[in-house]
This record gives C-alpha cells, sequence and structure tokens, in this order.
C-alpha cells in the first residue's frame, strides 16, 4: 500500500512517501480498515518535530519548535519509527480480526483519536492515534473494533474525516468546563481546525461565543457561529471587559496568556488543550485564588465525547468545515499550507 512515514523527529525531510509498505493486519479485537480520508492536525506535526518535548519553550511553528530529546510524544515516551502518522481516520472496514463480528465488514467508520481501550480504560491515561500507534496517513490502518464507530452520514469522505481530533478535542473542552446554556464562551485560535469546531459547539449548547481570530478571517469565523469577533492583534484587557467571561477555551497561551483569567468572572472555568503561541506562561497565583478561578487540562476523554460526535453528525446539528484537500503524497504541501494559517477549518488528505 501507500503510506507516510515518518522516519524520526524533524522538519518535512523525515516524511517519506513510500508505495510498498505491507498492508497491516488485525489483530483478534481489531479492524482493517480502508482509509477514505485523513485530516491534517496540529498534533501531527508536534509529534514530527518533538514540540511535546520539555526542551521546547516556544511557539508550534517556530524554528527553535524542534525538541531535542526523546520525549517528543504525547506519552513522553520515545517513539518507535518509523510511524505511520494521521490523527484523524475515517473509512470503511474491509476485514476484522477473530474476534470481531463479520457483520462489521463494510461499515463506514470514524476512529476515536485519544483511546481508552488499549490501556485498560484507565482514567486520564490515553492512546494516542499517530503517536503511540500507526495512524491513517495511510491507504490501510488498523484500529481497536471497540474504537471504529460507525457512522451514517451524506458527509463526503473529506468532510467526516475532519471530524476525529479537532472536533473530539473541542467537545471535550466544553465537557470538561460544563459549558451551559446562555453563558458566555471565549475562544482563542478560532479559525483553526480546533477552534472553529468549539464555535460550532459552544453555540450548539446555547452559548454566546467571543472568537479570537485575525483580522482577515473575521468574517469567516462570524460565519461559522460567532457572536462577536477580536483581533487577536489587539489587546484583550482593552478590547474585553474585566470578569465578563464564563469560559475561556484556549489553544494558544503565549505571553499575553494572563490577560484570559483576568477577563473571567468570579468562579470562571478556563479549559486549554493546546499552546500553539507557546508552552510557557506567567501566572500571577493571586488572580487564580482571589477570583475562584478553575483550570482545567483537556487531553483524556470520556467515550462519550465520541458518541456525542456522532450522535451531533448523524442528525445534522453540526456542518463540516473543510478548506481544501490533497492526495496523500502531497503531505509536505498540505502541512505547509497548515502551518501558514491561511485556512480555515481543515485540510484534509485523501489516499
Amino acid at each position: 500500500m501507500s503510506a507516510i512515514l515518518t522516519t524520526g523527529h524533524g522538519g518535512f525531510e523525515v516524511l517519506e512517501f513510500r508505495n510498498n509498505v505491507k498492508v497491516p493486519q488485525p489483530n483478534s479485537d481489531e479492524v482493517l480498515i480502508k482509509v477514505l480520508g485523513a485530516g491534517i492536525n496540529n498534533t501531527d506535526i508536534n509529534t514530527r518535530t518533538a514540540w511535546y518535548s520539555k526542551s521546547v519553550k516556544g511557539e508550534t511553528n517556530a524554528k527553535d519548535s524542534q525538541g531535542k530529546d526523546d520525549d517528543g510524544s504525547w506519552s513522553g515516551d520515545p517513539i518507535d519509527f518509523p510511524i505511520i502518522q494521521g490523527a484523524d481516520c475515517y473509512g470503511e472496514i474491509v476485514a476484522v480480526g477473530v474476534d470481531v463480528d463479520a457483520e462489521r465488514i463494510g461499515e463506514r467508520v470514524l476512529v476515536r483519536t485519544m483511546q481508552q481501550h488499549p490501556v485498560g480504560s484507565r482514567p486520564y491515561e490515553c492512546w494516542t492515534v499517530g503517536s503511540e500507534c500507526d495512524g491513517a496517513f495511510a491507504e490501510y490502518m488498523v484500529a481497536y473494533s471497540d474504537e471504529s464507530f460507525k457512522i451514517e452520514s451524506d458527509w463526503t469522505d473529506a468532510e467526516l474525516a475532519s471530524i476525529p481530533c479537532s472536533y473530539s478535542t473541542a467537545e471535550n473542552l466544553l465537557e470538561r468546563s460544563d459549558v451551559k446554556e446562555g453563558e458566555v464562551v471565549l475562544i482563542t485560535g478560532a479559525s483553526g481546525g480546533v477552534g472553529s469546531a468549539a464555535i460550532q459547539l459552544a453555540k450548539r449548547r446555547g452559548a454566546r461565543v467571543v472568537a479570537i481570530a485575525s483580522k482577515v478571517k473575521a468574517d469567516a469565523v462570524k460565519e461559522i457561529g460567532a457572536d462577536e469577533v477580536i483581533n487577536r492583534e489587539d489587546e484583550l484587557r482593552g478590547t474585553i471587559e474585566n470578569e465578563s467571561i464564563d469560559v475561556v477555551i484556549d489553544l494558544v497561551a503565549g505571553e499575553d496568556w494572563g490577560d484570559l483569567l483576568d477577563v473571567l468572572i468570579k468562579g470562571g472555568r478556563y479549559a486549554a488543550a493546546g499552546a500553539i503561541a507557546g508552552p510557557i506562561v506567567e501566572l500571577d497565583v493571586r488572580t487564580l485564588y482571589l477570583k475562584d478561578l478553575v483550570l482545567i487540562g483537556c487531553t483524556f476523554q470520556d467515550r462519550k465525547v465520541f458518541q456525542n460526535l456522532i450522535g451531533y453528525i448523524e442528525r445534522n446539528e453540526i456542518k463540516p468545515l473543510v478548506s481544501k484537500t490533497y492526495p496523500l503524497e502531497n503531505i509536505v504541501n498540505a502541512q505547509k499550507d497548515f502551518l501558514s494559517k491561511k485556512y480555515v477549518g481543515k485540510l484534509v488528505l485523501i489516499p
């Protein structure tokens, strides 16, 4: 089969397109999936560059964003290269392991990115597709049957492939921070895959959404559903009234991080699942305790998060946001376009 092999941590030079890779075979509790679409995500790039390493202090696309140690995976453990990355998988089951019902053959499925099955469903432990195991940047991949969710939808292959990582991350942020109808939610990085998903999902919950995005993307972000768009170049303190936001959904962090806590109400909630502007921030602990704030890190996802998404799609309660598609062999162009931040929503590879 054709596949993209990541041969080590590094730049685009470690991505190798090959058409002679052996098709994987499912173990007893796994299924073999013909990949019909694989979205591009920050985590694919961050894993390749070892940005998760504690040696990295800068933003995700900076020249110094490549880790220097072996702790560049989600888990912090060394990756056994080469690996097939790709956190998003939509496809069709074409074969099953001996312990899986053969009637699953022919099902169209979305594969959960942050998995519990392989780690015994222990709380706050995850197995990440494309990091701890091979992912979807290939014509075929294997996945645990229990983590492959049947989907019935008239969306295109590319549209369904845009969902697993970004939308589950966004739904998890909203679920963990308990966003309620009528609350005001501030979303950073609102034009990206997770941010644009969070806008839709927050509006679905009946929240009022204030989004932060570049000025040139403001109209597109409003079309997604944002009630107000703040120019990311403007100083937040001078634009949003202090203690006017119920929940902050943050994907950016960076040097202006403290402003996000200032605009939260007393008892407000802050939830993070990214730090594209840099992971090192300055915290005034007095703001934390004098305002009784709740800070939530969001990686682990309960199974119901992905089940929720399946329901939202099948009931057409959300809409896909695919900006561009690419053939598998054009992964470098796709990732360069992703890093350029020219697009709103998702970019998708079609094997």
